[in-house]
Formats: C-alpha cells, structure tokens, sequence
C-alpha cells in the first residue's frame, strides 16, 4: 500500500475524518515549506498537498494566485518542488501529493516525472485541468511508479462521467463542493454530498472534500459524507501574512472539531 491508501485506512480504523492540508511550495521561501509541512503535521494534518506554482493557476482562487505568482517570483519550479520534497523525507513520512498545472508537467516530461517524484518521495498528484478522458497517459506513467493521479468529481459531475472516473480512481477522490475557484466562503454541502453519495456506490476510494473550507464549523460541516476535508486558502492567507502559528492554530482547530464530531 502507498502512504496514501495506509494514512487513509488507518484514519478508517481509526473511525476517524481526514484533515488534508493544501501549502503553497516556496511561500514564503524553500526552508519555511519545509518547516510548514512539519508544523501541520505536528498540529493535525494528515496528509499536504504541496501547491506546485504555476503563472495561470485556473482552479484557484485570489490567495493562492498571489502565493504562486510571489513563489515563482523567489525562483520556485518543479525541480525545487521535488527538493523540497525530498528535504521533508529526511524527517517526515506524511502522506505528500503534488497540486499544479499540465503545462509544467508537460514540459518537464510525464516518464521522467512520475520517476523523479517517486525517487523525491511524493505519493502522487491533483493536476485540475487534466480531464478524465485525458489522463491516460499521465496515469500510466504514475502507476508504473506507484504514485496516485487524483481524480475529481464536482456538483455537476454527470452520473456518466462518475462511473468513468469511479471505474480508475485511486488514492482518494477530489470532490471539489461548488462550481468556482479556490477560495473560502459559505457553502452549501448537499449538491457534492449526494454525489459523494453516488461515487461511494461505485468504489472504496475515499472521498475528500475541498474548495471553500476556512473554519472549524465548515470543516465538520463539509466532512458530513467525505472521508476527509482539504483546506487550502485559510491556511495559506496566513501564511502570506507571516502569521504561520496563526496557520497551525487552524489547523489544530480544525482536527480537534472533526474528532469530537466525528471520531468514535
């Protein structure tokens, strides 16, 4: 099993929700992402999804725009990426999966990716503006690799397209809560819990929630159906302001909520 499937059936076992924590890589430079990752592991995060920066990040909002634009400004790439992977392998086996953009993953080369993101130590990727129906290649080079692809599904998936991507998903699935970008705010749960709902019908791979996660309550809210939760933007305004420990005071909010709510 990867770090993946393990983080998640132990959180199974456990009869616990999965907080999975989203970190812009190079914000607010290399070192700090690598004390970041180690923060939010210590403060309750069970798995980072290391933001790659990227000049048109499409899926995501204002706050992480700016932390790619000023990450690519300070030098960050995918090569530094997987340096910081590999620097937080020195003292951390939390589940890591890369989030960026095909273009980057297309020029760097799919083959020699997925192998220098396993020699790194990542467990896999979220690319966003990869469709299902063209991920075949991609996803050939990380399985022969052992590392996941990510799948999504959203409100507007159609029940087509879930089997579809029901029918290769692994890791966990990315069920992404309204039709919009990144970004937190008042969401109502229910369109992507009855399509929660529908994919739990058709395969074991867990399902985790993101998009518009900023509090506790939401946490706990959006967790109702899912697996787990995925929290970017409220973290990643902190850390833009230089409040980390604000950053990991979220994070350890958001655990001890989703435990007493849900932990049996």
């Amino acid at each position: 099993m990867t770090g993946v499937e393990n983080k998640f059936a132990e959180l199974k076992k456990a009869g616990k929700k999965g907080l999975i924590i989203y970190i812009t890589a190079g914000i607010p430079d290399a070192d700090s992402t690598v004390q970041l990752v180690l923060e939010a592991e210590k403060a309750g995060a069970d798995m980072v999804e290391l933001g790659i920066p990227f000049s048109d990040p499409m899926a995501d909002g204002p706050v992480i725009q700016k932390a790619s634009y000023d990450a690519i400004q300070k030098g960050m790439n995918l090569h530094r990426v997987l340096d910081i992977v590999r620097e937080i392998r020195k003292k951390s086996q939390i589940p890591l999966v890369g989030m960026g953009y095909i273009n980057i993953m297309l020029n760097y080369g799919f083959a020699k990716l997925a192998q220098d993101a396993k020699e790194a130590g990542l467990d896999g990727f979220i690319i966003p503006d990869v469709p299902h129906e063209e991920s075949g290649e991609l996803k050939k080079a990380c399985r022969d690799n052992n590392l996941h692809l990510v799948e999504f599904v959203t409100p507007g998936t159609t029940d087509q397209r879930i089997g579809e991507t029901c029918s290769t998903a692994d890791g966990f699935i990315y069920c992404v809560s309204i039709n919009g970008v990144t970004g937190v705010r008042k969401i109502d749960y229910s369109p992507i819990n009855r399509v929660i709902s529908h994919v739990k019908k058709q395969t074991a791979t867990p399902c985790a929630v993101g998009f518009g996660i900023g509090t506790p309550e939401a946490a706990v809210e959006a967790a109702a159906e899912a697996d787990a939760v995925i929290v970017g933007s409220a973290v990643v305004k902190n850390i833009l302001e230089g409040a980390d420990q604000e950053a990991m005071k979220l994070i350890a909010s958001m655990r001890q909520a989703l435990d007493n709510s849900y932990h049996k």
